[in-house]
């Protein structure tokens, strides 16, 4: 199993708190990759600044994708494996700006994401995800 699968799936169960990154007592999307990160790589490459639950959209800024080419290794939509870092368009014209990581693929491919009012869970990749995905990235430790 890859590592960034099973240190992800230590997360499930975390409460969703807006902004926070703590393993157990609560982490948004974002908040769950930068606490793999720690766990896996070491200190963050970059400081997050405060942001609101609308951040990125008045200006269209893809800071999310950004983030992603800057410090991950930007691969193919169906290139997908286990431990990738999966990049969502929640809705149409808006910037991505939810993360997941792909814990299984194929026909039963699921994976990991902390989600407003259900915390970090285990879902299944339907199509309604799946055609959400804009960006696929491998981890840092996922590369070799």
């Amino acid at each position: 199993m890859s590592r960034v699968v099973a240190t992800a799936r230590r997360w499930i169960g975390t409460p969703y708190v807006h902004q926070a990154s703590v393993r157990g007592a609560g982490c948004d999307c974002l908040g769950l990759l930068r606490g793999v990160w720690r766990e896996i790589v070491g200190a963050e490459p970059e400081d997050v600044p405060p942001y609101s639950r609308d951040w990125s959209e008045p200006e269209g800024d893809e800071r999310l994708w950004r983030a992603g080419r800057d410090h991950l290794r930007a691969k193919a939509l169906g290139d997908a494996a286990p431990g990738d870092v999966l990049l969502f368009r929640m809705r149409e014209g808006a910037v991505a700006k939810h993360v997941g990581f792909q814990t299984e693929t194929g026909a039963v491919a699921t994976f990991i994401h902390a989600y407003t009012g259900h915390g970090v869970i285990e879902s299944a990749l339907t199509a309604a995800w799946a055609r959400r995905v804009v960006a696929r990235f491998a981890f840092p430790t996922e590369i070799e």
